[in-house]
């Protein structure tokens, strides 16, 4: 058996990440070339992206930086062929991209909902529509989808959100219901709140984070890097028993 150093290795891996200029995506990025990927990473900020670029090149791995926008399908087209034509297929997805508009159902609107459905979920859906092809003609491939604790329990004023991920959630079982016999392994990861930007601004302000910090076990919230390593995990041969998962990282927030 390959010793627990090979197991978690990335070596000679070619991974995607969508949303790699801040947050839970640039730190997975720099997580995955530790292990030895080469990463691509997409987003809209070309300053963030060039951040992350120079963690990735830290580590002695080659980046691929691509800016698009995954609100639209063109924008996921363009990253799935930039990723493409760099690296000749993609080992590994990781569908971290994501948007929040936060507001109760009835103030909702039409253009709130369908920017949400987008990115966080008909993103995912065509960049593997793009990629899978190429990992079952290698028999291997990883895709990892970022979700939320909001996919699977309520929170107000998240109905969009919680409707995009819980898809998520759905669409992660029957990716792996299709692909799976191919040697290909889907997950998703449903994270509470993780202090990145996106989750500062959201929940930054006391009077809205301590109630929520309350319903947490652990009484606190989440580090980019604590999604990263599960990340990691699940990109790595030592997961190629799991497939069809959403894997809670919670602080225990579900357990009660």
């Amino acid at each position: 058996m390959p010793s627990y150093i090979e197991r978690f290795s990335l070596s000679g891996k070619r991974v995607l990440i969508t949303g790699g200029s801040k947050g839970i995506g640039a730190e997975a990025a720099a997580v995955l070339a530790q292990a030895g990927a080469d990463v691509a990473i997409s987003g809209r900020d070309a300053a963030g992206l060039a951040e992350t670029a120079a963690r990735v090149q830290e580590a002695g791995r080659r980046c691929v930086e691509i800016q698009a926008d995954l609100n639209t399908a063109q924008g996921a087209v363009q990253t799935a062929t930039a990723a493409l034509e760099a690296f000749g297929t993609v080992d590994i997805l990781v569908n971290n991209a994501g948007i929040a508009r936060i507001a109760p159902l009835l103030e909702m609107t039409i253009d709130d909902w369908d920017a949400t459905q987008a990115v966080n979920l008909r993103t995912p859906f065509l960049l593997a529509q793009a990629l899978v092809p190429n990992m079952i003609a290698q028999q291997m491939g990883k895709i990892i989808n970022i979700s939320s604790q909001a996919g699977v329990i309520a929170l107000e004023e998240h109905g969009a959100y919680a409707a995009s991920k819980g898809g998520l959630n759905m669409l992660t079982k029957v990716m792996a219901a299709e692909w799976s016999r191919n040697n290909i392994q889907i997950n998703a990861i449903a994270p509470t709140i993780i202090l990145t930007p996106m989750g500062q601004q959201v929940w930054g302000d006391p009077a809205k984070g301590e109630p929520m910090l309350a319903k947490i076990p652990l009484r606190r919230f989440g580090q980019p890097v604590e999604v990263a390593d599960l990340v990691l995990f699940l990109a790595s041969p030592a997961s190629d028993l799991i497939t069809g998962e959403t894997i809670l990282i919670d602080g225990g927030y579900t357990a009660l």
